[in-house]
């Protein structure tokens, strides 16, 4: 029981910092840059991206056994194509406005390099415990990951956080309008993996 409790906390963990799908595996890069100029959009992509690993890890490690080959990636492409449509149409139906500011973002969670990653690393080959452990920890990883890259880029760029103006800031700061531009998105990725590699590099020394 013990060692099964310490695999499901690496697991989960391991999505969060050791395999973060954005700052060690380099995946899920178009919208780390493209909707990232305020934090309610990267929270509502991030919750999205979680939505659809959760669906599709279940769904393929629960039909894993009955998988052949030969069919496994356009299985892979029909469960994550029918949970990105869930999402797009809840969103378009309940946040219109959230739905419309994000484009075709949401619908191109299809063609995320993490969803088909875990489906292929994870899903097809373990328990539906495991799976979900999974897919909530890279869910998280990659949300987190969003919203502090969105956070610094809102705040640089306007002053406010969740459009709510920051006090401390309202008296004297000049907004950085470049953060608001996808120079910033490049730009803060660019100093958040160089600070986790040197981060890394300290640990392992």
């Amino acid at each position: 029981m013990s060692d099964n409790k310490i695999s499901l906390g690496k697991t989960f963990f391991g999505g969060i910092w050791d395999n973060n799908p954005v700052l060690r595996l380099l995946l899920g890069m178009c919208p780390m840059l493209a909707v990232t100029a305020a934090v309610k959009p990267a929270l509502t992509m991030g919750v999205s991206v979680i939505f659809v690993l959760l669906f599709s890890n279940i769904v393929v490690s629960s039909l894993r056994h009955q998988l052949k080959p030969h069919v496994r990636i356009l299985m892979f492409t029909l469960t994550i194509a029918t949970a990105v449509t869930i999402a797009d149409l809840y969103l378009k139906a309940f946040m219109p406005e959230m739905s419309a500011s994000l484009g075709p973002f949401i619908p191109l969670i299809i063609v995320n390099c993490i969803i088909i990653g875990r489906a292929e690393a994870c899903a097809s080959k373990n328990g539906l415990v495991v799976s979900i452990i999974d897919a909530l920890g890279m869910g998280a990883g990659f949300t987190i990951t969003l919203c502090v890259l969105a956070a610094i880029r809102e705040v640089l760029a306007t002053g406010m956080i969740f459009e709510q103006p920051i006090p401390a800031f309202t008296d004297f700061y000049v907004p950085w309008a470049g953060m608001g531009m996808p120079v910033g998105a490049f730009i803060t990725l660019g100093l958040m993996l160089g600070a986790v590699n040197l981060i890394t590099k300290k640990t392992q020394a």
